[in-house]
């Protein structure tokens, strides 16, 4: 019986009926709702490149160190830390990726969220200790 039915029909016990129908679709829906799983956000922080041709994913944070990858424009990435390194057009800091042990500079990078110096982070594994070369700062 459709709802537009129940409210016509002059019986209490349907128009009670009614309701109780109701009320238990619309608890059923917020149930479901609020067990839905939300869109997953990217890992705060997390950085976006702003470079138009990309920007180049190092061991060390140097221009000098070897290339480990690249990242294309508006490439959302995970950042672990930051130390001060190499100047870049007028910018020291240089970003460790979450997901890899390679480095890029923060000059290319625009983030959210505030990023800890890598002094400050709890290492907890042996490739994060490695991976800070000795003369970073930070």
């Amino acid at each position: 019986m459709s709802t537009t039915a129940v409210l016509r029909t002059v019986r209490g016990r349907n128009v009670i009926a009614g309701a109780g129908a109701l009320t238990t679709a619309l608890t059923l829906g917020a149930t479901l709702m609020a067990a839905a799983p939300a869109q997953a956000a990217p890992p705060r922080p997390y950085g976006t490149v702003t470079s138009p041709t990309g920007l180049i994913q190092r061991m060390y944070p140097s221009t000098d160190s070897s290339v480990r990858g690249s990242l294309p424009n508006h490439k959302q990435v995970g950042l672990r830390c930051k130390v001060r390194a190499q100047n870049i057009d007028g910018n020291t800091i240089w970003y460790l990726l979450r997901d890899s042990n390679t480095w890029i500079s923060a000059r290319y990078v625009d983030n959210t969220g505030y990023v800890n110096y890598c002094k400050d982070v709890q290492k907890s594994s042996r490739e994060m200790l490695n991976s800070v070369p000795k003369g970073a700062k930070g």
